[in-house]
């Protein structure tokens, strides 16, 4: 058998990714408490505590000063457990159960409703973001969750959070904000997107991304603790009595390379990172579309343009990791790793093959 490589491929031609190389402090915090399991708290109390503080630093770059989640192994299962819970607290499921998003939501809401067993209802976009009036026609009153995205996965749009909570209580039902990937943008701009923003329930947002702690480090944060009580199930052989994350056994690497991270950045590291990734986005934009490529022009730094597909290829031969949206545009995410260097780079190659 042919060994595979034991070396990680460089991030210098990585274009496409949402994830990014870990902050030295997240590494150094992952490798320490790679044996410990925040799963069972009882009998991990450092890396408990370690959550806990994990926990508040999401609630402060969130706008919740009481926050109550945990760190999970990403934004699928954040998204997973938000639906799970909005299912369990309307009285369970039953054939008229629906959750209600936009068509720019991302796949893990098929996912999850596919293993909470309810129905999905997508509504169209408009300029990449939910359409109030067609997400107003969708939900009933079997409607347990409305979903928003503060950050799409294809163009970086944020979804008018607060109309979409008001709606949501129309309905009496619960609002969930994606944030998986803007979360650690947005605090520093004017967006309406979080719980101080509105009247949410319940927030993925990722630290692994972004926030630039290790792999895995997703965040799960709800408003009222009887949401996060909903996912609890009796724990008989453990320490702790009730366990509430999807998963058990849980790395305790991604709770301490958050804490880490966030030690070492927030705010003002995030704060640089993301006027960094704002001005390449612009930057990168404005030379596509001055080569005359058609620009989605960015709102938080995401670079999408319809280029020919035997560009798009040769690129891909070339080494660059790129990819397309669901409309088939080049699609660049500007992450912490992704510098003006490497853009030129990317620049010199698309021009020698266009």
């Amino acid at each position: 058998m042919q060994r595979a490589s034991m070396e990680p491929q460089s991030f210098d031609r990585v274009l496409s990714s949402m994830c990014t190389e870990p902050h030295p402090a997240a590494r150094r915090a992952a490798e320490r408490f790679l044996a410990t399991n925040p799963g069972d708290p009882a009998s991990y109390p450092a890396v408990a505590d370690l959550e806990a503080e994990a926990l508040e630093y999401l609630g402060e770059i969130a706008g919740l000063p009481e926050p109550h989640g945990y760190i999970a192994s990403g934004g699928t299962e954040a998204n997973i457990q938000a639906v799970r819970a909005a299912r369990n607290l309307a009285g369970g499921r039953s054939e008229s159960t629906n959750i209600v998003a936009a068509e720019s939501a991302h796949f893990s809401f098929r996912k999850a409703t596919g293993l909470v067993d309810v129905e999905l209802r997508l509504v169209p976009t408009v300029g990449g973001k939910a359409d109030l009036e067609a997400v107003e026609s969708a939900v009933d009153d079997d409607t347990a969750l409305v979903v928003g995205v503060a950050g799409t996965t294809e163009y970086g749009r944020v979804d008018p959070i607060s109309d979409l909570a008001e709606i949501a209580r129309s309905v009496d039902a619960r609002i969930h904000v994606d944030a998986a990937w803007g979360g650690f943008l947005l605090p520093f701009t004017d967006y309406e997107w979080d719980f101080a923003s509105a009247k949410i329930d319940s927030m993925t947002i990722d630290p692994h991304k972004v926030g630039r702690a290790a792999i895995p480090a997703g965040g799960f944060l709800v408003r009222d603790r009887a949401m996060l009580d909903a996912l609890a199930v009796e724990t008989p052989y453990l320490e702790s009595a009730s366990q509430a994350s999807l998963t058990g056994t849980r790395s305790g690497a991604g709770v301490a390379s958050t804490v880490a991270a966030c030690e070492a950045l927030w705010p003002e590291g995030y704060r640089e990172q993301y006027e960094r990734a704002r001005k390449n986005a612009t930057w990168l934009a404005e030379e596509l579309s001055g080569r005359g490529f058609a620009v989605v022009e960015p709102e938080l730094p995401i670079v999408a343009a319809e280029t020919p597909q035997e560009l798009f290829d040769a690129l891909r031969s070339a080494g660059w990791r790129i990819s397309r949206t669901g409309r088939g545009e080049l699609r660049v995410v500007c992450m912490p790793h992704v510098t003006r260097e490497i853009l030129k780079a990317f620049l010199a190659d698309f021009d020698r093959y266009r």
